[in-house]
């Protein structure tokens, strides 16, 4: 897939414009998970309106943003760089072509401990 067209597809799962952020930071300062993330927010803004979404798939900080949304929070020009992390954590797993959760597999993923909310989230994260 061109640069482009990852850049397209990244900023169409995620419903953000990276071209609003103005990198002052605000976003990386609130973010729990700061010394554990090779990409900080802000930094990840750039790197997807740069077109860099390549090194960000092959990151292991994807992963170790929590979701919590303090960056989403933080932003004065609402950027929101959690649903960026998201969108790209999201094309990984399409690329690893695991994006479809089937109805009839959800009997086998039942478990009383498990939150109705993951299934609902899991519907959302790997239908198209």
């Amino acid at each position: 897939m061109s640069k482009e067209n990852m850049i397209e597809t990244i900023t169409r799962i995620s419903g953000v414009n990276p071209r609003k952020c103005m990198k002052c930071g605000k976003c990386s300062g609130a973010c729990p998970a700061y010394d554990e993330m090779e990409y900080h927010p802000h930094q990840f803004v750039s790197m997807v309106e740069n077109g860099r979404i390549d090194e960000l798939m092959a990151s292991k900080g994807i992963y170790m943003c929590l979701s919590c949304f303090a960056c989403v929070e933080r932003c004065p020009r609402n950027v929101e760089p959690a649903k960026l992390i998201e969108a790209v954590r999201l094309a990984v797993i399409r690329q690893q072509g695991m994006d479809r959760l089937k109805p009839e597999t959800i009997a086998q993923m039942d478990d009383e401990q498990l939150p109705q909310q993951a299934i609902t989230s899991a519907f959302r994260k790997y239908k198209k």
